[in-house]
C-alpha cells in the first residue's frame, strides 16, 4: 500500500487531494484499487501524519510517503524465465503486525501469559487473531484452514503454518478472556496516547448473536428479542461501549432474555470500576432510558414536561424466558 495524490487547479488555487490505494492482482493485470480517500491535507495534517508515524514505529520513515517517487535505476527482466512460486500476502498483515506491536499488546500479554510448555507462546497466537480479524474478517477455523497460509505470518511471527491449526487458534481466546480487563485498561490508556484520543463521551448500544442447538453448556444463552428475526433460538446479548471516535472502550455479555434498559446501571458501573468516575456524557437509544434509572439510579432530575410515557416506565420488565 502506498500514498497517491491528484494536483486539481481552482482558478489560481492548486488543491492536492490524497487517497492510499494498493496493487490488486486480476490474473495477469496489476490494478490500482483505493482504500481510502483522505482528502485534502494540509501542511499541518502531514506533520500530524508523521508524528503518528513516529509514535506507532519509534522512528522516522525510511521515505516520506508524501513527496514524489524519486526515478529507480532501470532493470532488464527476461520475463519467460521468471515464476512464482508461493506468492503470499504481505502488506496487510505486515501493517497488522506493526499496529499489533505499537499497542504493546504483545508486550502485556507476554507478561500476563507466561511461557509454559505450549509449541507456541499464547501471545503470538493472540496476535495472529487480531491480525486476522484486521486483515480478513472471518471464522476462527478459516483462519486455521486456509488464511494464515496464505499470508507472510509465519516469517513475521517466526510460527510454521502447521503450528497454527483449529484447536490452537481457539484456545488463544480462552487464554485471552481471563484478562479481558487488564488488556480493556491497557488499550484505552495507549489508545489514547497514539492518538489523542478523548473519552469525555461514551456511546452505548446492546446488540445479540444468536446459536443453533440447545447450548446445554452456556447458561448465559435464553430465548429473547431476536435482533437477527431468529427467536426460535437461543442468544446472548452484547453491549459495546465506544468513544467519540468510535474507538472501543469495552464490552459485556448479557444473558439473552436481558432487555437492553436494563444493562445500563451495570455498564455505567462496570466502566466506572476501570477507568474511575468522571463527567462523561452517555449517548445511547430510547431504548435504553426509564424514570427508574434516569431519577433513582443515576440521580438525574428531569423536570416534569420531560417526564417518559408510562410505556417506557414499564419498560424494565425481563423478557419471559
Amino acid at each position: 500500500m502506498y500514498l497517491r495524490h491528484t494536483t486539481i487547479r481552482k482558478g489560481r488555487k492548486r488543491h492536492t487531494y490524497w487517497e492510499l490505494v494498493r496493487s490488486v492482482r486480476t490474473g495477469t493485470k496489476v490494478r490500482q484499487q483505493t482504500v481510502a480517500y483522505l482528502g485534502e491535507l494540509d501542511e499541518a495534517e502531514r506533520i500530524q501524519a508523521r508524528a503518528l508515524a513516529r509514535r506507532i514505529t519509534g522512528k522516522e520513515w525510511g521515505r516520506d510517503l508524501f513527496e514524489p517517487d524519486e526515478p529507480l535505476e532501470t532493470v532488464r527482466v527476461k520475463f519467460k524465465q521468471l515464476r512464482l512460486e508461493r506468492g503470499r500476502r504481505f502488506g496487510d498483515v505486515w501493517l497488522g503486525h506493526l499496529l499489533w506491536q505499537a499497542t504493546g499488546l504483545d508486550e502485556l500479554l507476554g507478561q500476563l501469559i507466561p511461557e509454559g510448555l505450549e509449541d507456541v507462546p499464547w501471545a503470538k497466537m493472540a496476535a495472529v487473531q487480531v491480525i486476522a480479524r484486521l486483515c480478513e474478517p472471518s471464522s476462527d477455523l478459516h483462519i486455521a484452514e486456509d488464511w494464515y497460509r496464505r499470508t507472510a505470518l509465519d516469517d513475521l511471527l517466526g510460527v510454521p503454518e502447521e503450528k497454527v491449526n483449529e484447536q490452537r487458534v481457539y484456545r488463544a481466546l480462552d487464554q485471552m478472556l481471563p484478562h479481558k480487563t487488564d488488556m480493556e485498561k491497557h488499550l484505552k490508556e495507549r489508545l489514547g496516547s497514539l492518538f489523542s484520543l478523548s473519552y469525555d463521551l461514551m456511546l452505548y448500544d446492546v446488540t445479540s448473536t444468536y446459536f443453533e442447538g440447545e447450548c446445554m453448556g452456556n447458561p448465559m444463552a435464553k430465548r429473547g428479542h431476536s435482533r437477527d428475526q431468529r427467536s426460535d433460538c437461543k442468544q446472548v446479548c452484547i453491549a459495546l461501549v465506544v468513544s467519540r471516535e468510535g474507538v472501543p472502550v469495552g464490552y459485556e455479555v448479557f444473558d439473552g432474555n436481558r432487555v437492553d434498559v436494563t444493562t445500563v446501571e451495570e455498564i455505567v458501573e462496570a466502566m466506572e470500576a476501570k477507568y474511575g468516575k468522571s463527567g462523561r456524557v452517555w449517548v445511547m437509544d430510547r431504548g435504553m432510558t426509564s424514570e427508574d434509572i434516569l431519577i433513582d439510579r443515576l440521580g438525574l432530575v428531569l423536570p416534569k414536561r420531560l417526564r417518559l410515557p408510562e410505556a417506557l416506565q414499564r419498560n424494565v420488565v425481563e423478557t419471559p424466558v
